[in-house]
């Protein structure tokens, strides 16, 4: 049993999607027509995604071009800018998650060499926006956004043309919250060589894809076929998401993550550009509203649990700034 509390807390999106799908089979007889249901475009794309995203993480590729920048700042300043934009542009190729993933516990071994450990929850608060933001310039961005790219079959300078003026606003904002921070002398201790092992290489590689959030987006693809399939679900969200896509996007992900909210409202609209949208500013705001903002709080909890509640106060009312000036934002585009 207790084996099992701890797979649901390490895997609980999979765990709670898969018994959702689970349930769903009960009103939807099983059969062969569930394999329809997946999107194997979505599936295989972000596997080849994760595969590749491995090989450049154990090559260390980006954070030995981290080191490299670093030697080059002098104020705390450039510091932060340097940490946060470097999430913001990775995120952009390797996702949000895993540019996280990376380089925040790289953030915080850096702010502690330097003894700048009082300036960590608003550089992870500040990366982990990034994280979200950067992961809009392109559709391999982020799990969401594969599945409205192959679901919608948006081009891709289409998708980059549609989230553009929030990405440019969402860089601004972060660059206005940069100006604040004090511009401290610091000296960079040298940092130890990265170590790049090639032993069992592509072992480690295939072993280091997320298998589990494959899994995932198979039970979600389950689930919402199964939906979609039951007449009171089919009418009830036929009516509330119709018109409504973009705000139906942003109060979904705020409860259950952008990544099901793709799905879902996929499922029962083809207005795709507003659900794009609605799904990508709607990962700012509350911890669960991107699975990178879970990830973030955990890492630098396992770090510093007495910064819990600064965090979570400090990363919600940057959120939410941010995600009120964008909503206004799209009120006013539209």
């Amino acid at each position: 049993m207790a084996k099992l509390m701890d797979f649901f807390k390490n895997e609980t999106v999979f765990s709670i999607s898969l018994i959702l799908a689970i349930i769903s089979c009960f009103f939807v007889k099983p059969s062969v027509n569930y394999l329809n249901y997946i999107n194997w475009d979505t599936i295989i794309l972000l596997f080849a995604i994760m595969v590749v995203v491995e090989i450049l993480k154990n090559l260390a590729i980006f954070e030995i071009l981290v080191r490299k920048l670093l030697v080059r700042i002098g104020n705390t300043y450039s510091l932060l800018f340097i940490l946060v934009f470097i999430v913001f542009f990775s995120s952009i190729f390797i996702t949000n998650d895993v540019s996280l993933i990376i380089f925040i516990p790289f953030t915080i071994l850096a702010l502690k060499k330097v003894e700048r450990v009082d300036l960590t929850i608003l550089t992870v608060s500040l990366q982990t926006i990034a994280a979200n933001v950067g992961c809009m310039v392109l559709p391999i961005g982020a799990p969401h956004n594969i599945v409205m790219y192959t679901v919608s079959k948006i081009p891709f300078e289409s998708f980059f043309i549609l989230l553009l003026p929030y990405v440019t606003v969402s860089v601004l904002f972060l660059i206005v919250v940069l100006f604040f921070v004090p511009r401290d002398d610091i000296a960079l201790p040298k940092l130890s060589k990265v170590d790049k092992n090639y032993d069992n290489f592509f072992k480690r590689v295939f072993l280091g894809v997320d298998y589990y959030l494959l899994l995932t987006f198979i039970a979600l693809f389950v689930l919402i076929g199964n939906l979609e399939n039951i007449p009171f679900f089919t009418s009830l969200f036929e009516r509330w998401i119709a018109g409504n896509e973009v705000v139906c996007g942003v109060v979904l992900s705020q409860v259950i993550s952008n990544v099901p909210a793709a799905m879902l409202l996929s499922g029962f609209s083809t207005n795709y550009d507003a659900i794009i949208i609605g799904i990508n500013i709607g990962g700012l705001g509350t911890l669960i509203a991107s699975m990178a903002n879970l990830i973030s709080y955990k890492i630098l909890v396992k770090e510093y649990n007495e910064f819990k509640i600064r965090y979570l106060i400090i990363f919600t009312v940057l959120n939410v700034i941010l995600l009120v000036i964008l909503l206004i934002m799209n009120v006013i585009l539209n």
